[in-house]
């Protein structure tokens, strides 16, 4: 039944081959360059507000989900540094390590996981059900208060764009948790590269990143700043995704990525 499935649904055939490898516990198997690890523990609960649910491990697989912080999952095993984890609607995929803590303690029982679980299938077409971003009340803020700022200059509003609002928050993430503040990121790159790896089509981009105490005071300071202000009324840009995460350093990081299609 497990290889039926596989050749109808072809898209899927790498998160089902990961997770049928590790329930029939096979001990050792490369994938390219990176080596299946078992785990000596089966559940985990994410760190982060905001955690990506990848198609395969890295970022330049498409998003399928996302999961909220102290969400648990179903860990199935660990592939380079990301996991193959089961969420509690049933999603398969790939999460980053970094922000998933194991739970020694707990058992699969306690969640409302279908442990023989086959991934949502909506269509032939479609391996995944695909869940589209969903704004935080801080992201939600954040964009109005951008979007008020250009129609105040008769500028048309920017549009959230779900795969470049999974790249803004993983880049919020990745600043808040290294703890540094530059546009490039020792781990993923320059905000060009972190757009192209996750296979996002632009004409034209930048980023706004700021660390302040509140929304407002961000974007105060970047309307003060001749190339973020720039950015924010740019007529080149159509589209965009912010993130807002919580910072030791700096109470708040914000990130915003604009594109032009």
């Amino acid at each position: 039944m497990i290889f039926s499935f596989l050749k109808r649904y072809k898209a899927t055939i790498f998160t089902l081959v990961v997770a049928v490898s590790c329930i029939l516990s096979i001990h050792s198997i490369s994938f390219g360059m990176d080596e299946i690890q078992n785990l000596n523990f089966n559940v985990g609960q994410v760190t982060a507000n905001k955690l990506n649910v990848r198609r395969g491990p890295g970022i330049k697989y498409d998003t399928v989900g996302i999961l909220s912080k102290d969400a648990y999952i179903r860990v199935f095993a660990k592939i380079g540094n990301w996991y193959v984890i089961q969420t509690e609607n049933n999603l398969i995929g790939a999460v980053s390590s970094n922000y998933v803590n194991p739970c020694y303690d707990m058992d699969l029982n306690n969640l409302n996981i279908q442990t023989n679980a086959e991934p949502v299938i909506e269509n032939e077409n479609t391996s995944v059900s695909v869940i589209e971003s969903t704004l935080s009340v801080e992201e939600q803020e954040f964009l109005d208060k951008i979007n008020e700022l250009r129609l105040k200059n008769n500028i048309p509003t920017l549009q959230i764009d779900d795969n470049v609002e999974n790249v803004a928050r993983l880049k919020a993430q990745d600043l808040a948790e290294n703890n540094y503040f530059s546009h490039t990121s020792n781990k993923y790159g320059t905000p060009f590269e972190m757009l192209s790896t996750s296979g996002i089509n632009y004409k034209t981009a930048s980023e706004n990143i700021a660390g302040n105490s509140s929304i407002d005071g961000a974007i105060n300071s970047w309307m003060n700043s001749e190339s973020h202000k720039n950015n924010i009324l740019s007529t080149n840009f159509n589209y965009t995704g912010v993130a807002v995460v919580h910072s030791n350093t700096y109470g708040k990081i914000l990130v915003q990525f604009f594109i032009g299609k």
